[in-house]
């Protein structure tokens, strides 16, 4: 298997401090910010980066999953939403919460959310933020 990397740079301190983050050949190569992060500010930040990975990867898992058991996959779109959160210790990110929307002609609405369910548990991202409460919503539409 490949391993994946990713730069970031930072200059300045957290608050007036700004970096760039890159990865992919260069493919993806964005800027961010405290005001990305902990406001609206229009560049990238860290969760939005992990949200994209475990939508990514939870798809691909969920997608991976149904076809193995023979089910023809149509369609899978998720959303994540990761929730940063201050506590005593600084911030934490507490819980990701998992939208996804399925097309599986033919799938009884019980082996989709038993699938959807599994793909939670066993995606490789999942499995990497196990210290936060993930949380799923699975539609079949």
């Amino acid at each position: 298997m490949q391993n994946r990397t990713a730069t970031a740079v930072w200059k300045g301190n957290l608050e007036k401090g700004a970096g760039r983050i890159t990865f992919g050949n260069g493919r993806f190569d964005e800027t961010y910010s405290a005001a990305s992060r902990f406001e609206n500010e229009n560049e990238t930040n860290p969760e939005e980066l992990i949200a994209a990975a475990h939508a990514g990867c939870y798809s691909m898992a969920l997608s991976h999953a149904l076809a193995d058991a023979g089910h023809t996959v149509e369609l899978i779109k998720t959303e994540a939403s990761v929730h940063l959160e201050k506590d005593d210790d600084g911030f934490s990110i507490t819980t990701i919460d998992l939208y996804t929307q399925g097309t599986v002609p033919g799938i009884e609405p019980e082996v989709w959310e038993r699938f959807a369910i599994g793909a939670k548990e066993n995606c490789p991202v999942s499995k990497a933020l196990a210290g936060c409460k993930i949380s799923l919503k699975a539609t079949l539409v």
